[in-house]
């Protein structure tokens, strides 16, 4: 929920540790994704390391796949919910 107070700060508001973290991983990004290739490129790579470095790419390129829920026997999954305690701002 937008606009809401969460823990002093607004919800949706971004997080300055969350920020300053982002920015110092940022200046690595181009090294790691040449590690990356460098693994899945090297025929002498344990094939295990080769495919998890290409699908590492693969979710960075195109984001990581939808996973369907299904069932034993491939068909849709029943979720049922509950809620059991539902706390409004001030609500104790």
């Amino acid at each position: 929920m937008k606009g809401r107070k969460t823990g002093g700060r607004v919800a949706g508001t971004p997080n300055k540790r969350t920020q300053d973290i982002q920015a110092l991983a940022a200046k690595y990004c181009g090294n790691a994704l040449k590690v990356l290739e460098t693994i899945q490129n090297d025929a002498a790579a344990p094939a295990a390391a080769r495919v998890s470095a290409a699908n590492s790419l693969l979710d960075r390129g195109y984001g990581k796949p939808a996973q369907a829920v299904t069932g034993p026997d491939g068909g849709p999954v029943a979720v049922t919910v509950t809620v059991n305690h539902v706390h409004i701002d001030g609500d104790n």
